[in-house]
């Protein structure tokens, strides 16, 4: 017994594993993981840390080195005679060590560092809307599969019911009820619908080949997609990755605003100077003498002063720019979301009624067939019966995947 258990266990192992299911949001996270611009956040996330730690690096010593040798016209001269006390050279030699250190930068640094988080914020954004158009390139393809599945599915109670057909007239041959033209016409009708489902395998074919493409792994024909539930609840709230993006460009022209303002405000900074040159700072000693300098130094430029105004005012066009497009964002996706709620309301009631025409189709279908066995109806006449019953269930097919798209195409509207 535990050697049948094994096995057992085994045998429903390979069953899983031969037969596999996939989700839509399945391959909505698969899509956008093998998707190419992907790999884009982390290149952002690194551009962002390498800028924000040269940024950090204004708060360290600055130091430059410089020398110089110069040779000149002509020197300060004394004009009375000392004893001990040459002329200057006229050539001249000085090296420099500046160490500056920043005490208040007005607040230019950290203004910097949050244009560059906010910055980087709005590429991450504007990716995310990218990365989200990918979803309904995925609804087409996966419910494309669905129609076709479901297509195929009706093609062989078709062909089905086309053989009994093709039976009972055959029989109906023999007895003299019906002709070989009659026989020949529902042997089109067979034909018709091989030829059907070979146009349909094909199209599911591309179709999830193309699925297959997007989602970076293969999809096994007998992969079964799984049809989502009509009935799932939808809301009508907007939550496009398009509202963050606007609100992060907002974000980052605020922050400009305040790198702006720190650029009017004084700097202060503490410094040190040593060189060693000739003359040093004692310009009668005519030889090589080390020396420093060391302070504290005010910085103020006033030209930004004069730009100041231009440059809020530019932010300030910008942000209207921005709440323009947000309001004609907003405007284009309120009217898709009542065209797609109107679209879902008139599908549900075409269902409706397809169920109402269906039941009466094969009403009037196997009247036609009662009627061709009493050999009161002609055969041409009961096919003409039988197509339009299979006619009405491939309209309710249609529109069962047209409602699950039209609920679907919402959701992706709306990001619900």
């Amino acid at each position: 017994m535990k050697k049948y258990s094994i096995i057992l266990s085994l045998a429903v192992l390979i069953i899983q594993s031969s037969y596999g299911q996939l989700t839509i949001e399945q391959c909505y996270e698969k899509a956008e993981a093998n998707y190419p611009l992907i790999v884009q956040y982390d290149l952002i996330e690194k551009s962002k840390d390498y800028n924000l730690s040269n940024a950090s690096k204004g708060y360290l010593p600055q130091i430059q080195l410089s020398a110089k040798a110069t040779y000149q016209s002509d020197v300060t001269q004394i004009p009375i005679a000392v004893d001990g006390l040459k002329g200057l050279s006229k050539d001249q030699y000085d090296a420099t060590v500046d160490i500056n250190q920043s005490i208040w930068d007005g607040g230019a640094i950290k203004a910097q560092k949050e244009n560059i988080g906010t910055q980087a914020e709005v590429e991450k954004k504007n990716l995310d809307v990218t990365m989200y158009s990918i979803r309904d390139r995925v609804n087409q393809l996966f419910f494309g599969v669905l129609l076709n599945d479901e297509m195929l599915t009706q093609n062989t109670i078709y062909q089905e019911d086309l053989e009994r057909n093709y039976n009972e007239v055959s029989a109906y041959v023999q007895t003299g009820l019906a002709n070989q033209a009659d026989l020949d016409a529902v042997e089109v009708e067979r034909v018709k619908a091989v030829q059907n489902r070979t146009e349909l395998i094909y199209s599911r074919n591309a179709y999830l080949e193309m699925l297959s493409a997007m989602i970076g792994e293969p999809i096994d024909h007998s992969t079964e997609l799984v049809k989502p539930d009509t009935n799932r609840f939808y809301t009508l709230t907007n939550n496009r990755p398009e509202l963050d993006l606007y609100d992060a460009q907002f974000r980052n022209l605020d922050a400009q605003k305040t790198e702006i303002s720190a650029g009017l405000r004084p700097k202060f900074n503490a410094f040190v100077t040593g060189g060693y040159g000739k003359p040093g700072l004692n310009i009668l000693k005519d030889k090589f003498t080390p020396y420093y300098i060391a302070g504290v130094s005010l910085s103020w430029n006033f030209g930004n002063f004069y730009t100041r105004k231009n440059s809020l005012g530019s932010i300030e066009v910008n942000k209207s720019m921005i709440a323009s497009q947000r309001e004609t964002f907003l405007f284009n996706t309120g009217l898709d979301m009542t065209q797609n709620v109107n679209e879902i309301e008139k599908i549900r009631q075409l269902l409706d009624s397809d169920r109402d025409i269906i039941r009466l189709r094969g009403s009037v279908r196997r009247s036609a067939e009662a009627k061709a066995a009493n050999g009161t109806l002609s055969v041409l006449d009961l096919m003409k019966e039988v197509n339009a019953e299979q006619s009405a269930i491939q309209d309710r097919i249609l529109h069962e995947i047209q409602l699950l798209q039209a609920i679907y195409n919402l959701k992706y509207i709306t990001n619900n």
